[in-house]
């Protein structure tokens, strides 16, 4: 069941986009693909939500990319993480944990 991009909300998005960069340089497509691929194609990210995401994460200066080829022989940004990004990708994943643990808490008492 997959669920439409509007319900991702921004903060979680960057999370997703960070934590898939970390693993290794890709480009925008290749970005939603494996998000889609990892969530067992439960989360798909729309091109109207990830790439202004990637611009956003950009001007904070938490990811950079480099100019390369796609698998289809396209040019294409591949992004990957700065050094500022993966600080930024360890907080928002520890808040992450806090977050879903508090939720599934009340969830598992009501």
């Amino acid at each position: 069941m997959a669920q439409p991009d509007a319900d991702l909300i921004q903060g979680t998005l960057d999370l997703l986009i960070l934590k898939t960069v970390a693993l290794e340089p890709m480009h925008g497509y290749g970005i939603s693909v494996r998000i889609r691929q990892i969530s067992d194609d439960v989360l798909r990210v729309q091109q109207g939500s990830l790439y202004p995401a990637l611009y956003r994460l950009e001007r904070k200066g938490w990811v950079e990319y480099d100019w390369g080829t796609s698998e289809n022989g396209r040019r294409a940004k591949f992004y990957k993480l700065t050094r500022e990004g993966r600080k930024q990708l360890q907080v928002h994943s520890q808040s992450w944990g806090r977050l879903s643990a508090a939720v599934n808490r009340i969830l598992q008492t009501a």
